[in-house]
């Protein structure tokens, strides 16, 4: 059997649940309430619970899959054993492409709240750059970093809430009809929006592919998922109240910075920069850990050979795998460069979605004595998946087929 250079388990649970809140935070209060918004109005808040359900049923596979396989990889490497190599390439490619769109996602819109007119992408670029680095010098300064970014962005997220609670409600003819508004999107227009919702509570399987590095991780990890993804809940739904009650559903559907519009309402001014810099460090808290997570995963994928074996060495000092993210760090820096944030989070989306249905399908057929949660569980996250991949835009649906077949078809003539 082939030995393999092994990373060191060096994060706690703290660590890990930073690192779940790290990929989570950054992706959807500071850019997915107001698209959402548009779209359903105050339906949105349905949306969320759609979409807060499907990921906690994503939540449980990714859980007790990892405690089962407690090494790097994710569903990559739970869909190889349980499924078989197609499926695991399938979702360890998904993962790869989707989250590299999401770096470039939170790339961009660190850059839309902290670069100088004109100078969007290049700070972009070297905002990737720059985390690419911390990540080279070893996980426990991810996390560390990590928990700093985290901290900060509650802190703002604080803020807004208390300018917007201190703000008088938008008027009736602005606001909408509350709560009976809620279902006048009708049911694709709240599915549209959990679809777009769901993008912001992705980061929780960040976790899982770093299994290799977490202590004690049959126990470790399941409890951190779970918590992330309940913490993240419960301030998405705090400032989704908030931003709708203080600019209503039409207003938040325009804004192009409605957390900074609730504190304007509020007579908040002075905290304008104060939110502006909270998004940046949310943002870049999301992008340091997808670094992180994409790095392991195709870590994984190369001790494999389902990406080049040159990908799988690990630093002999930092014990991290350095080339995967030096690779990843290039390839995000030309996709910043070209596109555009709207095409990148459509696309990372569908990848995103297609990797936890594989979860979901590989966790179905898990033997009693190792579940942790019921298989019904399973069920609904895997229809829940489809469903919001149907709700994406057909343009990002087309692009995400394509991609993922170029990927199936390159391991098919190259295992031939």
């Amino acid at each position: 059997m082939t030995q393999h250079p092994r990373l060191s388990r060096r994060l706690g649970l703290g660590d890990a649940i930073f690192i779940g809140l790290g990929s989570m935070i950054g992706a959807g209060v500071f850019a997915a309430f107001a698209p959402a918004a548009a779209t359903a109005g105050w339906g949105l808040l349905v949306g969320l619970v759609v979409a807060a359900i499907i990921a906690y049923c994503n939540a449980t596979a990714s859980a007790q899959l990892a405690a089962e396989y407690p090494s790097s990889g994710g569903t990559y490497l739970y869909g190889r054993e349980r499924l078989g190599e197609w499926w695991g390439f399938a979702a360890g490619w998904s993962f790869v492409i989707g989250k590299t769109a999401s770096c470039a996602a939170m790339a961009l819109t660190f850059a839309a709240y902290a670069a100088p007119a004109g100078w969007g992408k290049p700070v972009a670029a070297l905002a990737v750059a720059c985390l690419v680095l911390v990540n080279y010098f070893g996980v426990t300064r991810t996390a560390l970093v990590t928990r700093i970014l985290v901290v900060v962005s509650l802190l703002v997220l604080t803020v807004v809430v208390a300018a917007g609670l201190a703000s008088p409600p938008a008027a009736p003819e602005v606001s909408g009809a509350w709560p009976a508004g809620m279902f006048d999107a009708g049911v694709y227009g709240i599915l549209q929006s959990a679809g777009l919702l769901f993008f912001a509570f992705a980061g929780y399987a960040r976790i899982a592919t770093m299994g290799e590095e977490v202590r004690d991780p049959t126990r470790t990890i399941p409890r951190a998922i779970l918590a992330a993804l309940g913490i993240v809940v419960v301030v998405y739904a705090i400032v989704a109240v908030v931003a709708l009650r203080t600019l209503g559903p039409a207003k938040l559907g325009l804004s192009a910075a409605p957390l900074v519009d609730v504190v304007v309402a509020g007579g908040w001014d002075w905290a304008t920069p104060v939110v502006q810099v909270g998004a940046a460090a949310a943002s870049l808290g999301a992008l340091l850990a997808l670094i992180a997570g994409i790095g392991r995963t195709s870590l994984a994928m190369a001790r494999e050979g389902d990406l080049p074996r040159f990908l799988e060495a690990v630093h002999p000092r930092y014990r991290v795998p350095h080339r995967a993210e030096l690779a990843l760090g290039a390839i995000v820096i030309v996709v910043v460069l070209l596109a555009d944030l709207r095409g990148a989070i459509a696309f990372s989306s569908f990848g995103v979605l297609l990797y936890y249905f594989i979860a979901n399908l590989a966790a179905l057929g898990q033997e009693s004595s190792v579940r942790r949660f019921p298989r019904w569980l399973q069920v609904v996250g895997m229809a829940g998946c489809l469903l919001l991949v149907a709700m994406l835009p057909p343009l990002g649906i087309a692009a995400g087929v394509a991609v993922l077949a170029v990927g199936l078809g390159g391991r098919l003539l190259l295992r031939r």
